[in-house]
């Protein structure tokens, strides 16, 4: 049976799925948009530091006043209405939530989230890629160990490259490569919150009438996010990473099967079965039409001559030789798309991603030369940027994780393009969030979850 049909017979018993959410932001008030428009699904809870901006922000996506004056969870649940409020505590340990939305952005706080749900009982639907960049493998253990799901977001284009890379193996197919788009050139990565709208082609204007974060817009465009990204997949999935970073190769839509070959065939990947992201930009800054920016794609191999012809007479657009296959989504529309997620791991216990080893990492490297003191703002920020690296690199190095580079201060003077590693920096080694990241590098081999 279908998601949705499960979901109008949940609906029809009134039995809905009840979720809780932690973090009303953007990407958060792109999923309340679509709960009222969802079957079987009651949103009992809702999370927020700020429970006046999760309030506006509702009656920006056109939720009634009235529906957000449940006082506590409990009365939510009896009259069908929604909880604010700013105890993510009181909202992860209550017994009738079924799955935790996890939206807040923050990673070291989002560990936080996901542990605790995990200990209540609570499948988790994880948002903050930028925690499961960092620490996804053990995550994906300990909410194993506890008899829960955890997942990454549809809607996010990590989730969605993992669903194009199960639909190639599932059909037999073997992935040669697989990511998504981005607007990228290489002084990107030097791009701090007050450059962003200009390089990412929004007016001040446009960011203030969506209530875009422009330090989180910039991790889109300095780099940092496609690395994050790209680790989920490739923890996700399998696949590896480059040994020195993404390359970001130009290419349109058509040219994806050209680009995303080894090598040694005329490609840019040093081996089959990788994640790239594809810019959507030539090196000169001009744009390239039909482009896969805001998409996700998979190229696959015909290993046999007969499915070359298939290929073939299908008229399915491949590389010069025939072998190679891009099939791609071109959109994907954030938080509008969660809920899949939501019925996914509530209905069939199944996620829409999640980590099943350890091959990359997301190392925090200076925009700029760094000094002794000064303190580091983390993603899309002025200090660091993140890059992607194959995990035994970085552990060897001592790379210290993006997702940790927050609020911690500089001990060693550190020259711009230089990854930091765990003897620059004065980290903060009370958290969870650390804690956890040391536990997965005394491993310092692939974590399979179960």
């Amino acid at each position: 049976m279908s998601l949705h049909r499960q979901l109008q017979q949940r609906a029809a018993e009134g039995r809905p799925i009840r979720v809780g959410l932690i973090g009303a932001g953007k990407f958060g008030s792109m999923y309340l948009a679509q709960v009222p428009r969802t079957p079987g699904v009651h949103l009992a809870a809702i999370a927020d530091l700020s429970p006046d901006s999760a309030r506006a922000n509702l009656a920006r996506v056109g939720w009634p006043a009235e529906r957000t004056q449940a006082r506590t969870i409990d009365e939510a649940l009896k009259t069908g209405a929604t909880h604010v409020g700013s105890d993510w505590q009181a909202l992860v340990r209550h017994p009738a939530i079924d799955v935790v939305v996890e939206c807040t952005g923050h990673p070291i706080s989002a560990v936080d989230h996901c542990l605790e749900a995990f200990g209540h009982g609570k499948h988790v639907v994880n948002v903050t890629v930028e925690a499961d960049a960092f620490c996804g493998p053990l995550l994906a253990r300990k909410a194993a160990e506890a008899g829960v799901v955890y997942s990454l977001a549809f809607g996010d284009q990590p989730a969605l490259i993992c669903d194009l890379v199960d639909w190639a193996r599932t059909c037999g197919f073997p992935v040669v490569a697989a990511g998504r788009g981005h607007k990228w050139l290489p002084h990107f990565c030097e791009s701090t919150p007050e450059t962003v709208w200009g390089y990412y082609g929004l007016t001040p204007e446009q960011a203030e009438r969506g209530g875009l974060n422009p330090k989180m817009f910039n991790s889109f465009l300095d780099g940092s996010k496609p690395s994050i990204e790209s680790t989920a997949v490739a923890n996700a999935t399998g696949l590896t990473v480059p040994g020195n970073g993404l390359l970001y190769p130009p290419a349109s839509i058509a040219d994806i099967p050209y680009v995303t070959r080894p090598r040694s065939e005329g490609g840019v990947l040093e081996r089959k079965g990788m994640v790239e992201v594809v810019s959507s930009l030539e090196a000169d800054g001009r744009a390239i039409p039909y482009d896969i920016r805001m998409g996700v794609w998979v190229t696959v191999e015909a290993e046999t001559e007969y499915i070359k012809n298939c290929f073939e007479e299908y008229n399915a657009h491949t590389d010069p030789s025939g072998r190679y296959f891009t099939l791609y989504k071109r959109w994907h529309l954030i938080g509008l798309e969660v809920g899949l997620s939501v019925a996914s791991v509530a209905l069939r216990r199944e996620a829409t991603g999640v980590a099943t080893c350890w091959n990359a990492d997301v190392v925090a490297t200076a925009k700029r030369d760094l000094q002794p003191g000064e303190v580091l703002d983390g993603e899309g920020g002025y200090t660091v940027w993140g890059k992607l690296l194959p995990a035994e690199t970085s552990v060897r190095m001592g790379g210290v994780p993006l997702g940790l580079a927050h609020g911690i201060p500089l001990v060693r003077p550190v020259k711009k393009g230089q990854s930091l590693t765990w003897s620059d920096v004065a980290m903060d080694t009370s958290t969870r969030a650390y804690r956890l990241r040391q536990e997965l590098e005394k491993l310092q081999a692939p974590v399979p979850a179960r």
